[in-house]
């Protein structure tokens, strides 16, 4: 059988064109024996960890990318990237990164070239007709592409392949041609793949549908762009070979770029930020000297000296302290509660309201001693295990309410004390949910919109509840999609049969509402980064992702309560300022 290697693969959270999950993807390119496949979205790493993870785990080697919008001058044009190693990942991370921090045009981000050029050790580089050379292999003057090309192997050299693909679209065959008679001419090989958007050419009308949600059109429009066709799915290497019977060479260096490329992440290994600590002593001998001093003037406020029990209870508290000590410590944590500290000192030295604790994190003396909660934990009987525990290691999680207006100056403050570069919000993606994905589909559909309406009015509003729940939840739904005597019947179960399909897809993302990552460097040489609507960073990987990768996320929670209770208290001590009461 031909060897044949899928390297340019685009997943749901390319957000716009792609249906592909990341599990299904790797199950289907081990059935169809293919020993690697590459994912390689638009503009993003979204999806790289829990990529790394699948492959990993089922015996397929994953090859990262991803497919770049280049810009030089007014020209625009699309390139695909692999990583070959180390070195490339971290280029294509701050590539993509610098992209959405200084290259943005109308809110897209835009790769200038110089910076892939500067930057592109360890890249593979694969021209198809969206890139420079491609399009002026279609354009009027194709003799543009012989030093367009030449540019490409001057600045990645045993690196650039001329992409060329037969998925049944205008110009592939035509670009085809050219690309093979331009790479004997100047010597690049040629690498063949399937610009792959859905797995089966079942998905074809469901990767359409989820084109025309993103591009607000209707699937009978017929002005709306028609870009894909049935073709682009994941084609087996005995269909790919056949496909390319003229060009073996085309299907032989999928699998040479594959055996190029390796990238092995180091995933669960943690990197703390540095807290800074006295001259002679390391952040553990701190960390303990610190504790037992705050804890002294804890309680000088709570134990009297006087009481006959006073020695007792000094002792209980003294002996939970180092054993909290002991096993933060061994867990390698000090460095996190220093930093929570920190912050939270800030905080409250700065007029911001702060909470007195919740959560897990409740049940730590050591918490408690360094002002990080306000709740003594021995009195309650709150349990340390609960929030840290070494038969279970995870990192430490307090959960931390800030007043609503003053939830950003404490976030600047950290950027500000650990470095702008250093620190982050985090990703979230949203999904389509399922009355959402209802009333997408029907609009693309054509359906009417109250039958759209009567369908997701009819699925419960419990949070996170499945199509396929919904309808076992709900007999009037059920009937609706089972008995054919209703006049909308069979417009119905087209939506919910389209739904399904598509239910669960990545079609957004957003902002964690509380995480903030505090990087030991720079945060790129963790993840990659967007910007937000002003400019802020948030990570590429989501909050479970960037735990994998070692980054600690630190919960910045925005509770509107606190905020009212500071308007009243400035109110109120305002009256009595005027009335002369203390």
């Amino acid at each position: 059988m031909t060897a044949f290697v899928h390297l340019h693969v685009r997943s749901e959270f390319s957000l716009k064109d792609s249906i592909v999950r990341v599990d299904p993807l790797v199950k289907a390119s081990l059935a169809a024996g293919m020993p690697a496949v590459a994912v390689s979205d638009r503009m993003n790493l979204y999806a790289l960890v829990k990529f790394y993870k699948s492959a990993q785990g089922k015996g397929i080697k994953p090859v990262f990318g991803a497919d770049l919008v280049i810009r030089e001058g007014d020209e625009l044009c699309e390139v695909t990237v692999l990583v070959m190693n180390e070195t490339g990942y971290s280029n294509l991370i701050r590539v993509i990164s610098r992209a959405y921090i200084e290259g943005q045009e109308l809110g897209e981000p835009q790769v200038q070239r110089r910076w892939l050029e500067e930057g592109g050790e360890g890249l593979i580089v694969l021209l198809g007709r969206r890139s420079d050379v491609g399009m002026a292999l279609l354009g009027a003057d194709a003799q543009q592409a012989v030093p367009r090309l030449a540019r490409w192997l001057e600045h990645f050299p045993q690196c650039t392949y001329l992409e060329i693909t037969r998925a049944g679209r205008d110009g592939d065959e035509r670009h085809l041609h050219a690309a093979v008679s331009l790479a004997d001419a100047l010597q690049c090989p040629v690498v063949a793949t399937n610009d792959v958007r859905f797995l089966s050419p079942e998905d074809f009308e469901a990767h359409e549908v989820r084109v025309c949600i993103a591009q607000s059109y209707v699937l009978a429009d017929p002005k709306r762009p028609r870009d894909y066709t049935q073709e682009q799915y994941l084609k087996t290497p005995a269909q790919m070979a056949e496909l390319f019977a003229d060009i073996p060479e085309a299907l032989a260096n999928t699998v040479e770029i594959a055996r190029r490329c390796t990238l092995n992440l180091t995933l669960g290994k943690n990197f703390l930020p540095d807290y800074p600590v006295p001259a002679g002593m390391t952040i553990n001998e701190y960390f303990v000297q610190h504790s037992r001093e705050r804890l002294e003037q804890r309680l000088a406020k709570i134990l009297d000296p006087a009481a006959p029990d006073y020695a007792e209870r000094r002792k209980m508290y003294a002996d939970r302290l180092d054993f909290e000590l002991g096993i933060i410590n061994q867990m390698g944590f000090p460095g996190y509660f220093l930093i929570v500290m920190d912050f939270i000192r800030w905080a409250k030295q700065n007029g911001v309201p702060v909470g007195p604790g919740r959560g897990s994190g409740a049940g730590s003396l050591v918490a408690y001693a360094l002002e990080i909660t306000d709740l003594d934990p021995l009195p309650y009987d709150l349990l340390f295990e609960r929030f840290l525990n070494p038969e279970r290691v995870s990192m430490p999680d307090f959960d931390v309410d800030f007043c609503m207006d003053g939830r950003d100056r404490v976030i600047d403050y950290v950027a500000n004390n650990y470095g702008r570069e250093a620190v982050s919000q985090i990703i979230t993606f949203g999904t389509m949910a399922a009355k959402a994905v209802v009333r997408d589909v029907a609009r693309v559909q054509g359906k009417s919109y109250g039958l759209a309406d009567k369908i997701s009015k009819l699925i419960p509003f419990t949070p996170g509840i499945s199509l396929e729940e919904a309808r076992k939840e709900e007999p009037q739904l059920d009937e609706l999609l089972s008995n054919p005597e209703f006049s909308d019947h069979e417009d119905a179960l087209e939506i919910w049969e389209m739904a399904l399909k598509l239910e669960g897809i990545t079609r957004g993302v957003g902002k964690h509402a509380g995480g903030v990552l505090i990087a030991p460097g720079k945060l790129t040489d963790y993840t990659a980064v967007f910007c937000d609507e002003e400019g802020r960073w948030v990570s590429q990987y989501d909050k479970d992702d960037v735990e994998q990768v070692g980054l600690v996320k630190f919960d910045f929670l925005g509770l509107r309560t606190l905020t009212i209770i500071d308007w009243a208290l400035k109110d109120i001590n305002a009256k009595r300022a005027r009335r002369g009461e203390p």
